[in-house]
């Protein structure tokens, strides 16, 4: 009976380190990429906004593949489901680091999206599986303190890597723990196929899926190619509008199960709790695409320095959820919610105060008091949302809120880099207008070497310092904007009813 006993406890102990593998290497994976993002520019030739494309391919991928996740599951059996999806996974990252152009990195990076979407919520399952009830709750917490733990290693992960060795490395990183991992999950957990299959709504899917691709596909190519001057992001545009529109009629005359529960939509907390989270995914992900460029671009930063400065933000978050966890229960969601909201919009107030002479410490300050901010709005909204929900579509609501998470932070990204592009132009434009041989400040002692409106290297050095200010004034201008989103997320919390009071509102997933 001891052996009996080890044995179990050996397996378990092997099971939880080999999904742990999993978990921690696509929370990195989250990340990582953000600080390699310049130099990943700069090795395929690649604009900003266009640069940005490796990002936001990777989340809308694994946002679409994320409500397939349960049906999948529930056909093939959980082991092979995972297995699949971290091999798919390990060799996407190969790909990835091979990749010699932005189009093959981008589609590399969807593939790699579709086999991660999957890690996450079948990593909890297992848990769940493996451990009897008494010890779910430790179980959920060596999960949660890998889910925390991946995105606070990535950013100086990532820059150590792309400093002494190459932006191809954050991928191949990925490699020996993925093949880890997939031996692991081959070897020691069992079969887990459900007699019960769920059904699933594929019209549904597939319309949602085509919507988001295509709305995708008009925001990240619409300023490359000026938008509705163009033919292509008209039909970009008309297709993501009419996949929309069956989705909706779809959802609202089905008779049989449909992959929006319409229950879902009659909770006021829920609808709410939904669009705080679609918001706090593009503050998040919009602010881990911005700053990387702006330190690196115009401020010089090295990026490996560029990953220990971003690296603040995951371990305020980490001791927001552990604050806010033992709060939970005891204080009203609503009021941690706003508390959470309210320190977001100072550090991102912070950060409008970013300037070409600044230190590193602001970065650091604004960091840690907007990832603090964020994780004290995460445990809440899960207990706001799904707490009134009733057990039948508590999966489905949880999925909806993961996509929509995803979502926002693919928008998020693709709207603030689109801004910038832009407003870096007009103050350019702007500033170039002063810059005249007639204009007293134009000349000696006001403009020094190597500065010179009278000869080519001159006129070079004044124009790269013009865009550098340019840049830095449009980076201030998303960072407001996204402070104003956030002022303007505040009153939502007036359409929230008081949750019920049950401890496990929420999974822990969020």
């Amino acid at each position: 009976m001891r052996g009996g006993e080890r044995s179990a406890g050996f397996n378990r102990g092997a099971i939880t380190a080999s999904i742990m593998l999993a978990t921690i290497m696509q929370g990195v994976d989250n990340t990582i990429a953000n600080v390699a993002l310049p130099h990943i520019q700069g090795s395929l030739s690649a604009s900003q906004d266009q640069a940005a494309w490796v990002l936001t391919s990777y989340i809308v991928a694994a946002a679409i593949m994320m409500p397939l996740t349960g049906w999948l599951a529930g056909h093939f059996g959980i082991k092979y489901v995972f297995l699949i999806s971290v091999a798919g996974f390990t060799v996407a990252s190969a790909l990835c680091g091979s990749a010699t152009s932005l189009p093959q990195l981008v589609f590399y990076r969807v593939l790699q999206g579709i086999c991660g979407a999957a890690l996450v919520p079948l990593s909890q399952s297992v848990l769940f599986q493996i451990n009897p009830p008494e010890r779910h709750g430790q179980a959920m917490a060596v999960w949660g303190s890998g889910v925390i733990l991946g995105p606070i290693m990535g950013p100086t992960l990532g820059g150590w890597l792309t400093q002494d060795y190459s932006w191809r490395w954050v991928f191949y990183i990925n490699l020996p723990f993925g093949i880890l991992a997939a031996l692991g999950i081959l070897i020691f957990i069992t079969d887990t196929r459900r007699a019960h299959r769920e059904l699933f709504d594929f019209f549904g899917f597939a319309t949602l899926s085509v919507g988001i691709g295509a709305l995708q596909l008009t925001l990240d190519r619409g300023q490359l190619l000026d938008w509705f001057h163009s033919r292509e992001i008209w039909v970009e545009a008309t297709v993501s509008a009419v996949a929309f529109y069956l989705f909706i009629v779809h959802t609202a005359t089905a008779t049989d199960r449909s992959f929006l529960n319409r229950e879902l939509l009659k909770s006021p907390n829920f609808v709410t709790g939904t669009i705080l989270m679609f918001l706090i995914g593009g503050i998040l992900s919009g602010t881990l695409a911005l700053l990387p460029t702006m330190l690196q671009h115009l401020l010089n930063i090295p990026v490996l320095t560029t990953g220990l400065i971003t690296s603040p933000r995951g371990i305020g978050t980490m001791i927001a959820m552990f604050f806010v966890g033992r709060l939970v229960g005891k204080v009203d969601s609503r009021l941690l919610i706003m508390a959470g909201l309210a320190i977001t919009a100072l550090s991102l107030w912070q950060m409008t105060g970013f300037s070409l002479g600044m230190g590193m410490s602001l970065v650091l300050v604004s960091g840690m008091v907007q990832g603090f901010g964020l994780g004290c709005t995460f445990v809440p909204l899960n207990t706001i949302a799904l707490s009134n929900l009733p057990h039948n579509i508590m999966t489905q609501g949880t999925a909806i809120r993961s996509v929509m998470r995803n979502l926002g932070g693919s928008i998020g990204i693709s709207i603030l880099e689109a801004l910038l592009a832009q407003n870096t132009q007009t103050v350019h434009s702007r500033l170039v207008e002063h810059l005249r041989p007639d204009n007293p400040l134009a000349q000696a002692p006001y403009l020094i070497a190597p500065f010179s409106l009278t000869n080519p290297s001159g006129v070079a050095a004044l124009n790269a310092e013009v865009t550098r200010q340019a840049a830095m004034v449009a980076y201030i201008d998303d960072f407001a904007l996204m402070m104003l989103v956030v002022l303007l997320s505040m009153p939502l919390l007036l359409m929230v009813r008081r949750p019920r009071p049950t401890p496990a509102a929420a999974p822990a997933g969020e």
